[in-house]
């Protein structure tokens, strides 16, 4: 069986295994959960992150030095940010029409509500851009910071092209950074089946069922909504002949370990491989594809539209076109500036629902199944993300390059 049939299987298995534990052996959940699930699945979590920023790195300044001018660098990013607005705009609209049809928020009762006592400032705009620049090359790379990281790359890979020569001591020492962070994540993928199946354990031995229940309206609303936007993508990837059947096929394994860890970040570095499966181009591949995963976040943006419609109704607020405006605008602000990492979206919420006016005590009762939810969002995060560095190959067809390392199979796993 290849690495995503098993991941598949563990995640199942982990499904039944925390379902039981909570029904049938109550009493074990909280020793077993805090001793042995929660530890295993952050450390696989931890594991994958120690490749990440390396992986980014070097894909990135190799790609970039494939490029034969930095007004192409500009262009790629023009053409990304315009798709990214685009399809955002789609997710956040769809997200919220599937909410205004469905009500979830109408005729729930008997939710405790807890009260709310941070609030996450709303975001600003000209600081969170400010932001972007590192001061420190080396503090990004430290600090695990995508986007800083990113830009760092393309500031010094536009440089190492100025460099000439002179840069090939520096370009051989990043391709050794890459060929070891690949070999080192051929390594940790051999754990992602007890990973996923610790994580999602967890979330269904605390939880349990019964919470699914009450809020299953709310639920299917959102995975309805997503289910929606991945079919958009699919129809996109078949109007500029981006082989939408081929191209889920190739990207399966990435998408299957989103959904079981609930990290972008955490697939990240197997989406980079599957690329060359799909055989996207290694140059926009490994732009593209790092940049959307600190950027692009469709899943987000469905999840919190939904969710502010979600406490609307369920306080009985009036639909005013200044509510729905406010909830539009903030869902797709926070969508870019969310973490790809779990329950980050149920911290941004409270940045939605203060933009909105609504009240913050509606964050308890989602938090309860913010985390399952978190799986379906990251998967739409992924699939949102390699669509998008698809159809900007699409729009640049003269990319033919072939790639200056051999990727890792995942199939060979």
């Amino acid at each position: 069986m290849n690495l995503s049939t098993i991941i598949l299987l563990a995640l199942g298995l982990g499904i039944c295994f925390g379902a039981t534990l909570h029904e049938v052996l109550p009493t074990w959940v909280s020793p077993l959960d805090h001793y042995c699930l929660t530890p295993l699945g952050q450390a696989f979590l931890r594991l994958i992150q120690f490749v990440v920023v390396p992986i980014v790195f070097s894909s990135l300044i190799m790609g970039l030095t494939q490029v034969q001018n930095a007004a192409r660098v500009g262009r790629y990013t023009v053409k990304l940010l315009v798709t990214y607005l685009l399809t955002s705009a789609i997710a956040v609209g769809l997200g919220m029409a599937i909410a205004a049809v469905l009500r979830p928020g109408v005729g729930i009762e008997g939710l405790a509500l807890k009260p709310v006592a941070e609030v996450s400032p709303a975001p600003n705009l000209i600081d969170w851009l400010v932001q972007l620049i590192p001061v420190n090359p080396l503090e990004a790379l430290a600090s695990g910071n995508l986007l800083q990281t990113i830009l760092a790359g393309v500031l010094i890979g536009i440089g190492m092209q100025q460099a000439g020569e002179k840069a090939k001591p520096f370009m051989t020492f990043v391709e050794s950074i890459y060929a070891i962070s690949e070999k080192i994540l051929f390594l940790i993928l051999y754990l992602a089946p007890v990973g996923v199946f610790a994580l999602i354990s967890s979330v269904l031995a605390v939880q349990g069922f019964s919470i699914l229940t009450r809020l299953l309206s709310y639920m299917s609303g959102v995975v309805l909504a997503i289910g929606l936007m991945v079919a958009i993508y699919g129809l996109l990837l078949g109007l500029v002949k981006g082989k939408p059947i081929h191209f889920f096929r190739s990207f399966f394994p990435s998408i299957s370990l989103s959904f079981g860890t609930a990290s972008s970040n955490a697939a990240l570095p197997v989406a980079l491989n599957n690329a060359q499966n799909y055989g996207l181009s290694p140059t926009i591949a490994s732009f593209a594809i790092p940049l959307g995963t600190a950027l692009k976040r469709d899943g987000m943006a469905i999840g919190q539209g939904v969710n502010a419609l979600f406490v609307a109704q369920l306080y009985d607020v009036p639909m005013t076109s200044s509510l729905l405006s406010a909830i539009a605008l903030s869902s797709l602000l926070v969508s870019y500036s969310t973490a790809g990492v779990p329950g980050a979206g149920i911290v941004m919420m409270t940045t939605v629902l203060t933009a909105a006016g609504l009240p913050l005590e509606g964050v308890a009762i989602l938090a309860g199944v913010d985390r399952l939810m978190d799986s379906f969002h990251t998967i739409l995060n992924v699939i949102g993300n390699v669509a998008n560095a698809a159809i900007l190959e699409r729009w640049e067809p003269s990319e033919k390059e072939t790639t200056t390392s051999k990727p890792l199979r995942l199939e060979e796993v």
